[in-house]
């Protein structure tokens, strides 16, 4: 069975858009999912309007997590959710059958789509992507984002291989992590010929830009954060206010102090946990190798989060005193 026939849709509105949160993964130790934080978590973006949830993705740091810890994330959040809102599913891994696996976990528990990036570690030329994907679109059995993320999988979906992904009915669309704006032009215009692709901006300080170019939403980590600043910049966008689109993306803009806040890689994610925690709504340990931020870091997290959002901090350390 081809992934074309896997999933007849009807080639008419995006299904996906919006703000729709990458959601961290709440964790207690290593292999220890925080189930009260989980709880709080989806409770909070979903009282913020968000339009979806997307768990299991770079934020949630998904490729660092175990198998069984995935499926009792996907179990958990789909649960949460209750039909609320669309719950996507980050399915992206080195090996092939576990996609497949990860992606019959989402299905079981009533997950709306995965979503599918390049295989990391070993980079493929685009035939080998392309091939990739159409295999793996026989086997999976929901609709599919794919996920354009080079700086973490070493390879770009390319705009002539994705314009040759369009013709499956199986991929509902791309989610954009580059961070090249021009890249994300050429990427909208394959809604011209697919346009119920959902066309969603990672980095958030690209929204506004984004949607006006013609993108549909953001899958943005500060989401987590403040979910009805991201919902009512989509929204302002969406009604072509431009000066209140102005002003909230300014709002985003000053958010993104957070992710200066130290030194490696693991600093967007360190910074996005680190705010849920000051926030009171979930543990911010980290799965390994990476640390918590430490007391230093902290502070400054809470400085910029005061700054942004008077009265929302919890009481100091309420979730717990960060690692020495």
């Amino acid at each position: 069975m081809t992934g074309e026939e896997h999933i007849a849709t009807t080639r008419g509105a995006p299904r996906f858009t919006g703000a729709i949160p990458p959601l961290v993964t709440p964790l207690l130790d290593r292999d220890t999912l925080d189930r009260a934080g989980a709880g709080r978590l989806v409770a909070h973006v979903l009282e913020g309007g968000v339009k979806g949830l997307f768990i299991l993705g770079s934020t949630g740091e998904g490729p660092s997590l175990s198998y069984r810890l995935r499926r009792e994330y996907i179990e958990r959040v789909c649960r949460l959710a209750a039909g609320r809102a669309p719950v996507l599913v980050g399915v992206t891994d080195t090996a092939f059958a576990e996609s497949v696996r990860l992606a019959h976990t989402a299905l079981e528990h009533g997950a709306a789509a995965v979503v599918l990036s390049a295989p990391y570690y070993f980079p493929a030329g685009q035939k080998e992507l392309l091939e990739y994907i159409e295999h793996m679109l026989a086997e999976l059995p929901l609709p599919v984002l794919l996920y354009n993320m080079p700086g973490l999988t070493k390879v770009s979906f390319e705009i002539d291989t994705l314009e040759k992904l369009s013709r499956f009915d199986a991929i509902t669309g791309v989610k954009d992590s580059s961070g090249d704006i021009a890249y994300f032009g050429e990427l909208v215009k394959l809604k011209r010929e697919r346009p119920d692709w959902s066309i969603l901006m990672g980095p958030e300080h690209l929204l506004v830009e984004s949607m006006r170019l013609g993108g549909d939403g953001g899958v943005n980590g500060g989401a987590n954060i403040f979910p009805e600043l991201f919902v009512q910049c989509c929204d302002a966008v969406r009604a072509d206010d431009r000066e209140r689109a102005d002003r909230l993306q300014g709002r985003i803009s000053a958010l993104q102090a957070l992710y200066d806040i130290g030194q490696y890689e693991s600093r967007f994610i360190k910074a996005t946990k680190c705010a849920l925690s000051l926030l009171g709504v979930c543990d911010d340990y980290m799965a390994e190798p990476f640390h918590r931020f430490r007391a230093p870091e902290r502070s400054r997290v809470r400085e910029i989060i005061a700054a942004l959002e008077p009265g929302a901090l919890a009481a100091p350390d309420s979730m717990g005193e960060p690692e020495a």
